[in-house]
């Protein structure tokens, strides 16, 4: 593979091929991953940095994948604020002191990446190390808005309730919980990209809960504020889920690249927010890679074909490869996108 293709997608260049990389590409579907994981808890894994530098680089000996992304979790900053976070095998995240009040935002601290996070950088920096500069490193963080949903619910949500319930009712303390998430995102994001890497992705995974007047008042000025305080020249792709009815706001948030997932048209959405101004990255649903090869195949032609060929398309999920998924279907996706996709 190119090493250049991806971040060339990214800036909207010409590539030979269309990239590919999977969200949660290293994670539960892989036989080696789960060989770690059921020694180890989740969360060491991620302080550990050569574990998670380890876990980072299973996939890409697996696959011809165009990126690498960093092992970590997005709640990882929430931590050092003060949450008492921990991960359940039953529920996943959960904070047992979630924000509800002004005085529980009050209480919430920022956060020094360099001391706080360093185990995130250190494998950064291990990663950078083993890839040699033949795959570009990506780094993350989650977006301002669904780090506070998971602060305030306490862990994964469906109606986010207790979310709104701050966002309309205490709007002083939710701008005052924001400010603090941004600055905290901002300075984590450009600690990762002084580590080494080379592009990062802002996850507003909870998003698609929001309308767009919501959005447009209560989220969209911080997540342009992060965008905005980043380094320069590094590109960044901002994703979000269920965001048809978001799209040219998130544009206007910002990000080099916009990540859809499945529940739009790929050329109907590039559309709508430009495809001369901007990237787009996505969009297979996930659960696509559980049908036959045949079906697999047809869904990435019809992508590939919205895309047109057109300069800064990154080929990914819509969200995250699910822990069901067959191994065998990720290796035939890669190399699909990559055959269906020469120019």
């Amino acid at each position: 593979m190119a090493p250049d293709t991806f971040l060339k997608a990214c800036r909207r260049e010409p590539t030979p091929y269309t990239p590919i990389w999977i969200m949660r590409q290293a994670g539960r579907y892989l036989a080696e991953y789960r060989a770690i994981r059921q020694k180890t808890p989740f969360l060491t894994m991620c302080k550990t940095p050569e574990l998670a530098a380890e876990v980072t680089l299973q996939p890409l000996r697996r696959f011809a994948l165009d990126a690498a992304i960093i092992f970590a979790d997005i709640l990882l900053p929430l931590e050092p604020m003060g949450a008492d976070l921990e991960f359940t095998a039953s529920e996943g995240p959960v904070i047992h002191n979630p924000v509800r009040t002004s005085a529980d935002v009050e209480r919430l601290r920022l956060v020094e990446p360099e001391a706080d996070l360093l185990f995130v950088l250190e494998a950064i920096r291990l990663v950078r190390a083993e890839l040699e500069g033949k795959t570009p490193l990506i780094g993350f963080s989650g977006a301002p808005f669904t780090l506070a949903s998971y602060l305030i619910e306490g862990g994964a949500s469906r109606h986010y309730v207790e979310t709104k319930r701050l966002m309309y009712g205490a709007p002083e303390a939710w701008d005052v919980l924001m400010a603090k998430l941004t600055t905290v995102t901002a300075a984590y994001l450009n600690a990762q990209i002084a580590a080494g890497v080379q592009a990062v992705q802002l996850f507003d995974s909870w998003i698609g809960c929001l309308s767009p007047a919501d959005y447009a008042r209560s989220v969209l000025p911080y997540s342009k504020a992060v965008i905005s305080n980043l380094t320069p020249g590094v590109p960044i792709i901002h994703f979000g889920t269920g965001t048809a009815t978001l799209l040219e706001l998130m544009r206007e948030a910002g990000g080099d690249v916009i990540g859809l997932d499945w529940r739009v048209s790929l050329g109907e959405a590039w559309e709508r927010l430009g495809p001369t101004d901007v990237a787009v990255q996505g969009n297979l649903d996930p659960v696509a890679l559980h049908a036959p090869e045949s079906t697999l195949r047809g869904q990435v032609e019809a992508i590939l074909k919205a895309a047109a060929g057109r300069p800064g398309h990154i080929f990914n999920l819509g969200h995250g490869v699910l822990p069901t998924t067959p191994v065998e279907a990720v290796s035939a996706l890669v190399d699909m996108v990559h055959e269906l996709s020469k120019r």
